[in-house]
């Protein structure tokens, strides 16, 4: 898009606090940014004097920008949520904050717990826990914990179910910070209802009562000139204010307030495609081998346009020794596929005595009338050009589905293959139509590459090295790095491991030893 396009798409920028996406020629996202007023933030970018004054990076972003994409939010807590979801998600070129697995601090509290208790932590997990949150300003929250904790005398000890031990090493009760429920100066019932207090003011509830009273203590103390008890609860002011300023939680797939309309888009790709009717389902698989340890797949699944989380696969090759792309698609689609045929003849085994419907028209009429298990998608999209397409298509006409509608999309120039023909269809880059394949291609291929991370971690966790005597997690680690694998450390020689910085040379004959037994 040229310069004086862009300027002309950034009149429709309103201002108004939000996040904007910086995209390349290819529609890759390469920089997140968050702003108060977003037409004034993005217009600096399409100055002519930003460019001369800033440095190499900037620079080499500007002459990047071909399009953008914006989002809207509440304030500017809610910016900083979504920023820090959508870099998280995209990983960008030029993006440095928030690219780590750190994430907002939650609140956590069980009830059910004997004294239940605060607790900040960055994990939402299904344990039956409340959770509020998150937050953006993690200073904030902890000042506001440490407020709540004090003013509705709850416990911060750690026990689960503390008593007279850790009743002799806490003061908490002596300066009155805490309602000491571990020596019975209080029942439950009573903890409980305090408990509920303090969580109506995480919830926000009561929120202009909470802060007037604050506000109006300050006052008080400042007319008795204390003033270093006016300071503090100035500060506890702020900290509220902050913490307790309404914000969204931005969830993948979900929650995220945007300018894309999936189900134009889904109707623009049909008309590209010749599908005839929009692809309400479509699934897209890609294969993830950063190493030969372990070689991944994904399959992704949107409906209507958007994620539907539930109904994502992940897989681990198993007849495809090395790294092979096209033998491993062929895998993962004969397993997708021969499963959806399986269930779904569990589920009506008459299916298979029907001659006159092939078996996608047969799969069709099930899911018409709700008998189908699993919902066989309009369109089935690979990673990759023409290799990994006919893979797929060779799978398919063998389970007798030669007539589902598939595509592969290649990374470099954004080509969309069909099968049985040369040329791949060219979509511009501003059409929403390629847009939308490139959203479900970047969610399967950042699901495949999550679950070799998570499969590389659990292999460095787990080894029988664990077993073997003078055997540090660090050194195991530095192991596995080095040789991959527990076989190929087998088969090492001595001077081959003590190679490795921190393992002499006698280390390294004991570690054999033990293998071999």
């Amino acid at each position: 898009m040229s310069a004086t396009n862009l300027r002309a798409k950034l009149r429709d920028v309103p201002h108004k606090p939000g996040v904007y996406l910086m995209k390349d020629r290819l529609g890759t996202i390469i920089y997140v940014g968050k702003a108060r007023d977003l037409r004034k933030r993005m217009a600096s970018y399409f100055i002519a004097s930003r460019k001369t004054r800033a440095d190499l990076k900037t620079r080499a972003l500007i002459d990047s920008i071909e399009d953008f994409e914006f989002h809207t939010v509440r304030n500017e807590q809610e910016s900083l949520l979504l920023e820090g979801r959508l870099i998280k998600d995209y990983r960008p070129r030029y993006n440095v904050a928030f690219r780590d697995d750190k994430r907002f601090l939650l609140v956590r509290i069980h009830l059910e717990e004997p004294w239940p208790r605060f607790v900040a932590t960055r994990t939402r997990k299904d344990d039956g826990a409340r959770y509020f949150g998150p937050f953006p300003h993690s200073g904030a929250l902890r000042e506001t914990l440490s407020w709540l904790n004090r003013s509705f005398g709850l416990r911060v000890c750690r026990p689960r179910e503390p008593g007279e031990a850790e009743y002799r090493h806490c003061h908490a009760d002596v300066i009155r910070n805490c309602a000491a429920p571990c020596v019975g100066r209080i029942d439950r019932a009573s903890y409980l209802a305090r408990v509920r207090e303090a969580c109506t003011v995480l919830e926000g509830r009561g929120k202009r009562e909470v802060l007037d009273g604050v506000r109006a203590e300050m006052e008080q103390a400042a007319a008795n000139l204390d003033f270093e008890k006016a300071a503090l609860l100035r500060d506890v002011l702020r900290n509220l204010e902050k913490t307790l300023s309404p914000t969204r939680r931005f969830a993948r797939g979900r929650g995220v307030p945007t300018t894309v309309r999936p189900l134009d888009d889904i109707t623009e790709l049909a008309e590209w495609l010749d599908l005839g009717t929009p692809p309400r389902v479509m699934e897209c698989f890609d294969i993830s081998n950063v190493s030969s340890n372990h070689i991944v797949a994904s399959m992704v699944r949107f409906t209507d346009g958007a994620p539907d989380n539930r109904n994502y696969r992940r897989y681990r090759i198993r007849t495809v020794a090395g790294q092979d792309d096209f033998a491993s698609m062929a895998e993962v689609i004969r397993r997708r596929y021969s499963r959806i045929l399986a269930e779904n003849h569990a589920a009506a085994p008459e299916v298979a005595e029907a001659t006159q419907e092939s078996a996608v028209d047969a799969q069709r009429r099930l899911a018409r009338e709700g008998r189908a298990r699993i919902i066989l998608p309009d369109l089935v999209i690979v990673d990759g050009g023409k290799g990994q397409l006919s893979s797929a298509v060779k799978e398919l006409r063998a389970l007798g589905m030669p007539d589902l509608p598939v595509i592969g999309l290649a990374k470099q120039r954004e080509e969309v293959f069909l099968p049985g023909k040369s040329d791949p269809v060219l979509i511009p880059h501003d059409r929403g139509a390629l847009k939308l394949l490139q959203r479900i291609r970047d969610e399967a291929h950042r699901f495949a590459n999550r679950y070799n991370e998570l499969l590389y971690r659990r292999r460095m966790r787990e080894s029988i090295l664990d077993d073997c005597p003078g055997m540090s997690p660090r050194r195991k680690q530095k192991l596995l790095e080095a040789f991959g694998s527990v076989a190929r450390l087998r088969r090492a020689t001595p001077e081959a491991i003590a190679a490795i910085p921190g393992i002499s040379l006698k280390a390294a004959e004991s570690i054999i030893q033990w293998l071999k037994r």
